[in-house]
């Protein structure tokens, strides 16, 4: 019988979505439990030390077990497989998938979602004013920078980290779905993306993020086009 799988999460953090569409590429069945990080009685507090998103709790041998963020959750998801599912079993391709896993994490983060989705999401929910016109350049002039350098490694590979599927893939269509939501992805300017994009937006663990919708905000138009 398979163990009970529970996942908090957050539909809009990046993270959380890579979980969302991790436990979908495994199969794996899992209770929604959505949360709010920012409000003082979240349960995550009591689950993991950063109160952060996303966090799993499941059991392994009749033992209860608590996964914190993203790096834990997808490393238990590829230790329930017989084959390697979004790890490929070539040592290039997965040392390729880890460098872009990091670059989201940090660069990516820092410079695009720190600014680009601290003014379009963060200031409303937690009631901090308007957009600053400057920090949306700012953020805005990041992300090219970051999507002409995903539209080179798109238009020569298969997949983002090579030849198949992988957690790179999964991650970065995290980020930029919520981005796009927000319509802050300019996908004309980038053609080899959107076909990659595409791709993965039509997979069946990506319909579930299609149906969120943040209050007060109506998703730009390409957000649940499928053939944007």
């Amino acid at each position: 019988m398979a163990q009970p799988c529970v996942l908090y999460h957050f539909a809009f953090h990046p993270a959380s979505r890579a979980a969302r569409l991790a436990l979908g590429e495994a199969r794996i069945d899992w209770t929604d439990t959505p949360v709010r990080p920012w409000e003082p009685d979240c349960p995550l507090g009591a689950l993991n030390p950063s109160g952060m998103p996303p966090v799993i709790q499941t059991a392994d041998r009749g033992r209860d077990l608590t996964l914190c963020e993203l790096p834990a959750i997808l490393g238990w998801i590829e230790d329930q497989q017989k084959s390697p599912l979004l790890l490929s079993a070539d040592v290039a391709e997965r040392a390729e998938a880890r460098r872009l896993t990091t670059w989201f994490e940090s660069r990516f983060t820092d410079e695009v979602d720190a600014v680009l989705l601290h003014e379009r999401m963060e200031k409303p929910l937690l009631k901090l004013g308007p957009p600053e016109a400057r920090a949306l350049r700012a953020g805005r002039d990041a992300l090219k920078g970051h999507l002409a350098l995903l539209d080179d490694m798109a238009g020569a590979r298969d997949w983002l980290a090579g030849r198949r599927l992988s957690q790179a893939d999964l991650i970065a269509a995290a980020h930029l779905s919520v981005l796009d939501y927000f319509g802050e992805v300019s996908w004309g300017g980038w053609p080899a993306l959107r076909t990659w994009y595409s791709k993965i937006k039509s997979r069946p663990c990506f319909r579930p993020l299609l149906a969120d919708r943040f209050i007060g905000v109506a998703p730009a138009a390409t957000y649940a086009d499928l053939d944007f």
